[in-house]
């Protein structure tokens, strides 16, 4: 939690004698196709995230030779002096320790309240969630997965998420949970439906067919390319296009470049 709050200390620089060189060994996110259009469209983003980046550290140390103090990136967003982020944490962290003996989804209920109410971080308010989700888990109340309560918490009237009542609010946070789970057991059931019609395609096909690993990649990815079929299946990316016009998946780009492919 201190690391993603950006309360820990930093992880000390290795000595330039012992860096790591980097790698000639192929991983997932590399491109060694020279005609792959995405892997230059994302090269063109990192060029601009580093002009960006470099405006940002000028602008920085600007601000300090100004000001005296010790000034970064994320401090040149306006932030209330009074708020005792630090304080805020180590309240919730309290409530986190209180709550370790009571049932894990009572327990995550109250510590949603406590974050609502505590408001530990100005500009990291959306991290709450994901720390109850992580202690749910955590506790082994769901093993697979961060538990997505904040989908339910969209069909919760506002009046009794904000109510000045906690025991209304901690019972819209249950509602919520039991929202989140219904609409993630009607999800898996269409992934299922979605599978078993893709599974029927290739039944009359070779056994050397790549369409098995064409459909078991656009399960496992939101969106899907050409390129990332290509590698997956081993297959040019003419042929990833045949298999994707074999599934029949519906295309989320619309556009003539950078396609792409999803059962969403």
């Amino acid at each position: 939690m201190a690391s993603l709050t950006g309360f820990a200390d930093p992880a000390p620089e290795l000595p330039a004698e012992e860096e790591v060189a980097p790698s000639d060994e192929p991983t997932d996110l590399d491109f060694t196709d020279n005609d792959d259009a995405f892997a230059k469209e994302l090269a063109s983003f990192d060029a601009v995230l580093d002009q960006s980046q470099e405006v940002l550290d000028r602008i920085s140390k600007g601000q300090q030779k100004q000001a005296g103090n010790p000034l970064v990136v994320g401090e040149l967003m306006i932030r209330d002096p009074d708020w005792d982020e630090e304080d805020r944490l180590a309240q919730w962290t309290r409530v986190l320790r209180d709550t370790a003996a009571i049932p894990a989804t009572l327990a995550s209920a109250v510590l949603w309240d406590a974050w609502e109410d505590l408001e530990p971080l100005q500009r990291q308010h959306w991290l709450g969630s994901q720390l109850v989700s992580a202690n749910l888990r955590g506790r082994g109340k769901v093993t697979s997965h961060l538990f997505s309560f904040n989908v339910g918490l969209k069909v919760v009237p506002r009046e009794q998420r904000r109510s000045s009542n906690r025991t209304t609010r901690l019972i819209a946070f249950l509602d919520a949970m039991a929202a989140s789970a219904e609409n993630g057991m009607k999800e898996i059931a269409r992934l299922t439906q979605a599978r078993e019609q893709m599974v029927r395609r290739p039944k009359n096909r070779r056994s050397s067919s790549r369409l098995p690993t064409a459909i078991d990649l656009v399960l496992s990815r939101p969106v899907v390319s050409a390129a990332t079929i290509a590698k997956a299946a081993k297959v040019t990316q003419r042929g990833a296009l045949d298999l994707i016009a074999d599934l029949g998946v519906r295309e989320l780009t619309g556009r003539g470049r950078y396609r792409a492919w999803g059962i969403l």
